[in-house]
């Protein structure tokens, strides 16, 4: 099942990400440019905890962490903590139509979105298999993902989230992620490298 139809089943949906991307369609454009943030006070950048962004590996296993669980509540300054202020969100799903929109948001876009899904809906996202690039303060993971319902299920959807971060020689931040979804004709690509499971 693809996230979109999900999303209709549901009404709305979670990186599961895509999910709540597909939710802000019918409330932010499409042309590329993200939604002002000026509807609604953004909290205070909150301090990450030293272990979730002590390295890559560490930044990434938290960000899949903090969105994973059963229906409830999830940690979002938790969250917040892993991006830099003005970080952002981008969705490259395609709609049922095969149109490939734009979709940008930001941080807040997705605690104010996705929240109100994890409220009632347990979401499981693991990362499946990596290719990292790093030249310096900077670098990129290509991370595969699979999404389930629940952690004994077989996952309803998988594809690779870009994250894109940076350090500044004391902690690793995410400046943006960017996602699509495996399909027919977008199948994972073969130099994605499988992660070790436990």
């Amino acid at each position: 099942m693809s996230k979109y139809l999900l999303m209709v089943s549901i009404l709305l949906g979670a990186f599961g990400i895509t999910s709540v991307a597909h939710a802000q369609d019918e409330e932010a454009p499409t042309n590329g440019e993200a939604e002002p943030a000026a509807q609604a006070e953004v909290p205070a950048h909150p301090d990450a905890a030293p272990a979730d962004v002590e390295s890559i590996d560490a930044i990434i296993a938290a960000l899949y962490d903090v969105i994973s669980g059963p229906a409830g509540e999830r940690d979002w300054d938790r969250f917040r903590s892993l991006f830099t202020p003005g970080a952002v969100l981008s969705a490259m799903v395609p709609r049922p139509d095969g149109s490939h929109p734009a979709r940008v948001f930001s941080y807040e876009d997705y605690v104010r979105l996705g929240g109100q899904y994890f409220m009632e809906n347990a979401f499981y996202e693991r990362e499946t298999g990596r290719k990292l690039l790093r030249f310096g303060n900077v670098a990129n993971a290509m991370s595969a993902y699979e999404s389930r319902n629940a952690p004994d299920e077989e996952p309803f959807t998988n594809g690779i989230n870009t994250i894109t971060l940076i350090t500044d020689g004391d902690r690793w931040y995410v400046v943006s992620i960017a996602w699509d979804e495996v399909r027919d004709e977008n199948p994972m690509p073969d130099w994605i490298e499988a992660l070790a499971t436990n």
